[in-house]
């Protein structure tokens, strides 16, 4: 897989997580507790330490890619984000895909912001950020989002950024509240990324 990346942009910085991170992960989480219903966020110091643990080791067997979403002004740590579910296909000897390191398709997602980042340019730059990584770098052929089927907020914002609704996962995964949760499944394809990326440059200008 293509190194470990530091993504930057004018407003944050998405740096690998790293134990380095977990003070401010705290930090973070403990603003506003109530923004998580929906979603697995640490929010205390042993809970940040297993959550770091847990990506590094999916880090290490080559299925995610965690970050944490930093703030350039300040370097104050706002959250973290994540490629994961990072899926290599068998292709064929002498296909142009055979042998790649990179994955082919991989999903965005244990996104989470800190109470004063909501509604700052901050996710918006990170998912043009991940994306740009993913469609240019990886060469992904498709990234999925999916979403609580309860979270309308995160709904929304995956539409806002361009994902397209392809149906509702019945029972997918294990919710925060530890319910088998239904899942509302997005996605962007490669085809669909350049007006995608446009679509998120002019969003990212007017905040």
């Amino acid at each position: 897989m293509t190194g470990d990346p530091i993504l930057t942009g004018q407003f944050i910085r998405l740096e690998p997580l790293s134990p380095a991170h977990l003070d401010g992960l705290v930090a973070a989480a403990a603003a506003d507790p109530s923004l998580y219903q929906w979603s697995p966020v640490p929010l205390n110091r042993d809970a940040a330490t297993r959550y770091i643990e847990t990506a590094l080791a999916w880090r290490g067997a080559g299925t995610a890619l965690a970050f944490a979403t930093i703030r350039i002004a300040d370097c104050a740590v706002l959250g973290s984000t994540r490629f994961f579910d990072m899926e290599r296909w068998a292709w064929p000897a002498g296909h142009a895909r055979h042998g790649r390191s990179d994955p082919d398709v991989c999903e965005i997602g244990y996104t989470w912001l800190t109470r004063s980042a909501i509604r700052t340019a901050a996710n918006t730059e990170a998912k043009l950020l991940m994306l740009t990584h993913a469609f240019e770098v990886f060469e992904v052929l498709r990234v999925c989002l999916h979403t609580d089927a309860r979270n309308q907020r995160s709904q929304a914002a995956i539409e806002r950024i361009g994902g397209k609704f392809e149906g509702v996962l019945r029972a997918h995964r294990m919710a925060a509240d530890f319910i088998a949760r239904d899942s509302f499944r997005y996605s962007i394809v490669s085809a669909e990324w350049p007006a995608v990326k446009q679509s998120l440059s002019q969003l990212l200008r007017r905040q």
